[in-house]
């Protein structure tokens, strides 16, 4: 008997005092600027096999299963909390990001994979394919712990593209590796274009169907039960955590897309029953870093740094193509059309964060048996790495030379700095406001600023958006949900 109980409080001690010790020093470190997730990918490295610990994991087929639910569970917090009101600014462009941007990502990273790590072109774009996706773990909680408040569009923009890319990502790796496969056993009309295409119409059309018709039942029953008859936030989160794992996974098994699923999921659910939900989000919170932290430090386990020392520098040259090369084209072709500034377009392509998504995508050519599989791990865990470093650490800096950092307007200063002296509502005549502050007078002057305003944008208005009328810029102050109500004036 004592050694039974031998075997579950070791490895217990061990797990906890991990997951203990990482948090610990995440929290410490995030004042420094350090991502949180930084800290469990690299403790999980030092309890591996190279490092401290000493512990040898190869379980791909455990890794491959833990990081799914965790994902899951993240997608699902992250639908939960994002308000339909952004899918006003944020749909249409998150939409082209998440599949074309997606597949522009991983031809430009496979070509540098190709030139670099010298690999055939099906292997080096199954690497692009790997690397070609934003994580929703890494974009949700950096934007949470950055500090900075971003304007409306940049932040729907960024968190829907990553609640919404997984799918696509998916599909590219899973595609590659057919077609790594295919053509290593000589049968490689068995990949046709017909194939792949009814794959992805699968992928998204499941996806979307289970999501949203799953998300309408769960706030229907969430409804039902009331406040009062479920014993408070947590029973409910509960029940909302093991609903989204049985959507991902039925999904999943009928040949969808279980991410887009429970994101989905979230989003209805979070909007038809928003007072209930609410009450659980903090429970939410939990699950979800439970699930970042077991997953960043189980991928860690995965990483042996003494082998990844041939491919290092090579994967730091495919890590910087993607960063400075692939994500800012991809980016600037996806949202150029829907008329994004370029300080907007330069933060939303530096904040193509990379996390979980890219190592658990790596283990897929593993357990397919792909010849060479293992050093995809290696220049996943590279960009990942290098992502979170480069990148997660300098959103805040970003976002404030970016100009894309709303200020609280209870900051008389900061608010004066960013929108100017003067405030006016919108309501208030182009004519007389250019008579009275000596602004030239466009040609169309029998309308209201906010009028004017909103047809210079060319774009649906957020707070923060700036006009050029003469000397002066003119910027959206204030909003009623798709109205401007208030403008600020700064002049010279």
């Amino acid at each position: 008997m004592h050694h039974l109980l031998d075997a579950l409080s070791l490895p217990l001690f061990a797990a906890a005092a991990l997951v203990f010790v990482s948090v610990l020093a995440g929290v410490v470190s995030t004042r420094a600027g350090f991502s949180l997730l930084l800290v469990f990918l690299v403790a999980g490295m030092l309890a591996g096999k190279d490092g401290p610990g000493g512990f040898s994991f190869n379980d791909f087929r455990l890794a491959f299963w833990v990081g799914n639910v965790a994902l899951a569970v993240i997608l699902l917090d992250g639908g939960l909390r994002t308000e339909l009101a952004t899918f006003r600014t944020g749909l249409r462009p998150s939409m082209l990001l998440a599949t074309v941007g997606v597949l522009v990502s991983a031809a430009i990273t496979g070509a540098a994979a190709h030139w670099l790590l010298t690999l055939s072109w099906p292997m080096a774009l199954l690497v692009g394919a790997i690397v070609g996706s934003t994580d929703a773990a890494a974009v949700f909680a950096l934007l949470k712990s950055s500090g900075v408040r971003l304007n409306e569009r940049v932040a729907a923009t960024l968190e829907i593209e990553s609640g919404m890319n997984d799918p696509m990502a998916v599909y590219l790796t899973l595609a590659f590796i057919g077609v790594a496969l295919a053509l290593g056993n000589a049968v490689a009309d068995e990949v046709t274009l017909g194939g792949i295409a009814w794959s992805l119409l699968l992928q998204f059309g499941w996806g979307a169907a289970m999501g949203l018709g799953s998300g309408w039942g769960l706030a229907e029953l969430l409804k039902r039960l009331g406040r009062g008859a479920d014993g408070g936030g947590g029973i409910r989160a509960l029940l909302i955590v093991s609903g989204g794992l049985a959507v991902f996974a039925l999904t999943t098994w009928l040949g969808g897309s279980g991410f887009l699923a429970v994101y989905a999921m979230g989003v209805v659910a979070g909007n038809r029953a928003r007072r209930l939900v609410r009450s659980s989000l903090s429970a939410m919170d939990g699950y979800a870093w439970l699930a970042q932290a077991g997953m960043f430090l189980l991928l860690g386990l995965l990483v042996s740094p003494s082998e990844m020392m041939d491919t290092l520098l090579p994967a730091l040259g495919v890590s910087l193509v993607l960063m400075l090369v692939a994500r800012p084209v991809a980016v600037w072709l996806c949202l150029r059309p829907f008329h994004f500034s370029p300080h907007e377009i330069g933060f939303i392509a530096w904040v193509g964060l990379r996390g979980a998504v890219p190592i658990v995508l790596a283990v897929f050519p593993m357990m397919a048996g792909v010849p060479g599989a293992h050093g995809f791990l290696d220049v996943a865990f590279v960009v990942v790495l290098t992502s979170l470093l480069l990148q997660g650490s300098t959103i805040g800096l970003a976002a404030r030379r970016a100009h894309v950092a709303l200020p609280d307007l209870d900051d008389t200063e900061e608010a004066r700095l960013v929108f100017g002296d003067f405030v006016l509502d919108a309501n208030t005549p182009l004519e007389g406001l250019c008579g009275f502050y000596g602004l030239p007078v466009p040609g169309e002057s029998d309308q209201t600023v906010g009028q004017w305003l909103r047809n210079e944008l060319h774009r649906p208005p957020v707070v923060g958006d700036v006009a050029e009328l003469g000397k002066a810029e003119i910027s959206v102050r204030e909003m009623d949900a798709s109205r401007i109500t208030r403008v600020g004036i700064k002049l010279g």
